[in-house]
């Protein structure tokens, strides 16, 4: 498209649809870049011979969240052990605290004295005293059980959580994976 004296337009000038662009053409006069919805309008604009753009009026004024489909088709069986390794040694200590706790509590409240007692009487003889709890529930002991318990629960949980990932892969090779949707706020 060239004008009368043969050059190219000026898109500046122009204010009409671009080449390769749909649309009817618009007043001619200067060319002035979309405006931003809510921005006040300068002179040059309003004294112009083009229109002022202005929102419409059911115009979306909060950013738009972002969504996408994903799907989970493999979980690295090394990444999953690694996990599931430091997050069952984790709940282990948390174990381990939690009995030293409530041993304490409980023996601060005298539930071993006041059980150990009746078991004493129930079990004694003329002879002997009968059973004494409160030196088998000593705090050492307690604490050597929770250890052990610790410590098999992390040689389990880590080697379930491996054998949950190859039994992911190979489900996930079957049907597909799991389907996630993520949403992106702006």
């Amino acid at each position: 498209m060239t004008d009368t004296r043969g050059q190219q337009p000026s898109y500046e000038s122009y204010n009409g649809p671009l080449p390769g662009e749909r649309g009817s053409a618009q007043p001619a006069g200067p060319y002035h870049p979309p405006q931003a919805y809510g921005a006040p309008a300068s002179d040059a604009r309003q004294s112009g011979t083009g229109a002022v753009r202005r929102p419409r009026t059911g115009a979306r004024t909060t950013p738009r969240t972002r969504k996408a489909r994903l799907r989970v088709a493999k979980a690295d069986p090394w990444s999953v052990m690694k996990v599931s390794f430091l997050l069952s040694i984790a709940l282990g200590v948390c174990t381990v605290v939690a009995a030293a706790v409530l041993w304490m509590v409980m023996d601060a409240m005298g539930v071993f004295s006041t059980v150990g007692g009746t078991i004493s009487e129930a079990t004694g003889s003329n002879e002997s005293n009968g059973f004494d709890l409160q030196s088998f529930l000593s705090l050492p002991r307690v604490l050597m059980f929770t250890s052990v318990i610790a410590v098999i629960d992390v040689v389990l949980m880590t080697a379930l959580a491996t054998l949950g990932a190859f039994i992911y892969n190979l489900s996930a090779g079957f049907v597909g994976g799991v389907e996630l949707t993520l949403a992106e706020d702006e």
